[in-house]
């Protein structure tokens, strides 16, 4: 089997390009890569079929290739990335869509909205504080000039139970 030197050197390309583009937070470079790395997948399937025939049709001799067929295997591998990569690629546009609906940017950050949610629904105790202690400012959450107030008066007094009477 030969293989065409050029076509492997563009497969290389393509999914080298397409790696790069998907490591990156903008979602229409993710998608733009993931459409090169399925190209370049598509384009090393097509080197492993081996050499080009005639159609993979039982009893049709092609008068170039004579009685030589193509690798029926491989066409059915690359219609079934194509395809795989079609219903990517609308999940991608969809969330490119929703992204700049809600958000009018096209790069995935981390969600604010989120850890607004999640520190809200933590307990007031200081306990459950991100590192702060006592001689923090309560409004700003930053340190005072004050220094660590630790002792007696600053620990947490115990917690009541629904059955406790105080």
């Amino acid at each position: 089997m030969e293989a065409n030197l050029v076509l492997l050197l563009a497969a290389g390309a393509l999914v080298a390009c397409g790696v790069y583009l998907i490591l990156d937070k903008v979602l229409t470079r993710i998608l733009m890569g993931l459409l090169l790395l399925g190209n370049g997948a598509n384009l090393l399937i097509l080197q492993s079929g081996g050499a080009a025939g005639s159609p993979p049709i039982m009893n049709r001799d092609n008068e170039h290739y004579g009685p030589e067929i193509a690798d029926p295997l491989a066409q059915a591998m690359i219609l079934t990335a194509i395809v795989i990569s079609m219903a990517l690629t609308a999940f991608i546009l969809a969330l490119i869509y929703r992204q700049y609906r809600y958000r009018t940017a096209d790069i995935v950050e981390t969600d604010a909205e989120d850890t607004a949610i999640a520190i809200a629904a933590r307990s007031s105790l200081a306990s459950a504080a991100p590192d702060h202690d006592a001689s923090d400012d309560p409004e700003t959450g930053r340190p005072t000039r004050s220094g660590d107030s630790f002792g007696p008066q600053s620990f947490e007094g115990p917690l009541k139970g629904a059955n406790d009477d105080d």
